[in-house]
């Protein structure tokens, strides 16, 4: 069983500095320690997901770990912006960071097992932390919340670039790979020969020819893309017969490797289809018929008009933060929804927190709605600066408003280069959902932690 806290305490070697760097950097966690101590409610939040973790030991022993020193160590982990092993290599070597976590006499946690606990807590919980903190900087007078200024900024998925034939030679080394085993397996389980490396070349012969002007090139492109599908078509098959022959194999094993091909048949079909519909039938597929990547189907195709990127795959998301530059409230978007549609939708997330709506909210010209839905904005929220045409600029108050609100790509920008939130590395929407949550969570416990009370 784990326990959420260590009743017995333990000395900390770790000494006073006098850089002032270093006791900026110590005095910050100091004050996050604070804060958590400051809402156990957070604890209590996180502990609920954290117990499915370990299992009632037959001998009455508890887990070594707290729930308080996983919580602990998640911070670390985001603040000091590390991958998962270097962030037990630091936490074996900073006398300082294990007094934070308070880990006493253990040894520190593996990064298989830090991963692990990442997941097991549920982008729901995240929420709940998330205002539970908001509630109590709000009890505390640290946040006024009558101004609220918001903006959407895209997390990306961890995924290659995608093309169709990328695509299709995911589908293709994915299934060999995981056929390759069964085999291994059992050896003679399948008796059908592949061709790894012919369709390997393949790929590689599209990727590299396709935008050839070259007319005899073109030809034989096309010819390389009808035997790459035809290939995968072939696998798909093959695999889809392994698994509806496999549960007369009395092999657990084999039953494992099924379960796990069959995860991306589904995923696999569609990539195919997509393919014929390009490369064969010369027709235009629009980006809600596609997958964009086997292993994160979840993943959104996203224009916003960026000259440098112009396309982005990942999941929208938008923020809301006041004016001290705390994050009241944050939403992943599984489907983009426009952002003239989510002012409504942001003002009932302010009163579901506060009991009231904003007093002025400010966000740029993408979230104008039609006039009948900016007329019913109006009448909750008392100052509306959301600009229509260039003559709004002529109004002082206005500008400065909305030079207030170009403050929060900051935050955008602290999140993405400090805290993770540019690339997302964990699989499934879920998981995603929950990496965006644990930034905002320790964004704003920075922000508690170095502003004044």
């Amino acid at each position: 069983m784990r326990q959420k806290i260590d009743p017995q305490g333990y000395f900390s070697w770790a000494e006073e500095s006098t850089g002032k760097v270093v006791w900026e950097y110590e005095e910050k966690y100091r004050r996050i320690g604070d804060t958590l101590d400051a809402n156990p409610e957070i604890l209590d939040l996180v502990d609920r997901d954290l117990r499915k973790l370990s299992r009632p030991s037959k001998r009455g022993r508890d887990a070594t770990y707290t729930s308080e020193i996983i919580l602990r160590v998640m911070i670390v982990h985001h603040l000091e912006g590390r991958s998962l092993r270097s962030t037990e290599v630091l936490l074996a070597h900073s006398i300082f960071l294990q007094s934070f976590v308070k880990l006493g006499n253990r040894p520190p946690l593996s990064y298989s097992f830090i991963d692990r606990c990442l997941n097991a807590i549920r982008p729901e919980t995240w929420a709940k932390v998330n205002e539970v903190l908001t509630r109590c900087a709000h009890e505390q007078g640290r946040i006024e919340p009558s101004q609220i200024r918001v903006d959407t900024t895209v997390v990306e998925s961890n995924i290659h670039y995608p093309t169709d034939s990328s695509l299709l030679w995911d589908s293709y080394r994915t299934l060999y790979r995981l056929l390759d085993q069964a085999r291994s397996q059992v050896p003679g389980i399948l008796p059908n020969r592949f061709h790894k490396r012919k369709v390997k070349k393949l790929h590689l012969y599209i990727t590299r020819y396709i935008t050839s002007r070259d007319k005899k090139r073109q030809r034989k492109v096309k010819k390389a893309e009808v035997k790459l599908i035809g290939q995968v078509e072939r696998i798909h098959d093959i695999a889809k017969g392994f698994i509806e022959g496999i549960w007369n194999v009395p092999d657990v094993a084999l039953y494992v490797i099924a379960l796990e091909i069959k995860k991306y048949l589904s995923v696999i079909r569609i990539v195919i289809e997509v393919a014929k519909r390009v490369w064969i039938r010369a027709e235009t597929v629009p980006a809600s018929d596609r997958v964009f990547s086997l292993f994160e189907p979840h993943t959104e195709l996203i224009k916003r008009g960026r000259h440098h990127k112009p396309i982005e795959f990942g999941h929208m998301i938008w923020l809301g933060q006041t004016r001290q530059k705390f994050i009241t409230q944050y939403q992943v978007m599984e489907t983009k929804i426009p952002d003239s549609q989510l002012s409504e939708r942001i003002v009932d997330e302010h009163v579901a927190v506060f009991g009231e709506p904003p007093e002025t909210l400010a966000a740029d010209k993408g979230f104008r709605g039609n006039p009948d839905f900016m007329q019913a904005l109006q009448e909750r929220v008392k100052v509306v600066a959301i600009p229509r045409r260039l003559k709004d600029f002529a109004d002082d108050a206005f500008v400065k408003l909305q030079h207030w609100r170009a403050g929060i790509e900051g935050s955008i920008s602290f999140l993405k280069r400090t805290l993770g939130l540019s690339r997302c590395p964990y699989r499934g929407f879920k998981n995603f959902a929950s990496h965006v949550g644990r930034g905002v969570f320790c964004h704003n416990l920075v922000n508690l932690a170095t502003t004044s009370a």
